[in-house]
C-alpha cells in the first residue's frame, strides 16, 4: 500500500484541535493499516519525527429515516505524536570522536487543517 493511500485525510474536531499545542494530530486511515504503516507514512508525507501512535476502529451507527434504516460509514482514526523538540544524534566516529548530526525534521504539520 502506498503512503498516500494510508492517510486519507485530517480529522479536525475540537478536541483535536486542543492536541495540536502538545504536538498530536490525528487522521483518518485506512481501516486495514497498521500502526508501523501510519508511523512510516505521516513520517515520509511531512517530513516530521512521530514518537507514538495510538489507533482507535469505529464501527457505524444505526441511523433511520423515516421506516428505512442503515448504518453510517466504519472509519478508523489514528493519533498521532511528533517529537517536538528534535536533537542531534551523537556517535563516536574512529579515534574517540564524537559526532552529531542534526535532524532536518519539522515540528510541527503546516498542511494540517489547510483549506476545511
Amino acid at each position: 500500500m502506498r503512503y498516500e493511500d494510508i492517510i486519507i485525510r485530517p480529522y479536525i474536531t475540537e478536541r483535536s484541535s486542543d492536541d495540536m499545542a502538545e504536538g498530536k494530530y490525528t487522521f483518518l486511515v485506512h481501516p486495514d493499516s497498521s500502526k508501523t504503516e501510519v508511523k512510516d507514512a505521516v513520517e515520509k508525507l511531512f517530513n516530521v519525527k512521530v514518537l507514538k501512535v495510538n489507533t482507535a476502529n469505529y464501527q457505524g451507527k444505526i441511523k433511520r429515516m423515516g421506516v428505512h434504516q442503515g448504518r453510517t460509514a466504519k472509519f478508523k482514526k489514528a493519533i498521532v505524536k511528533i517529537d517536538m523538540d528534535p536533537k542531534p544524534i551523537v556517535y563516536l566516529e574512529k579515534g574517540g570522536k564524537e559526532k552529531a548530526i542534526n535532524k532536518k525534521y519539522k515540528t510541527s504539520i503546516e498542511e494540517f487543517g489547510v483549506g476545511q
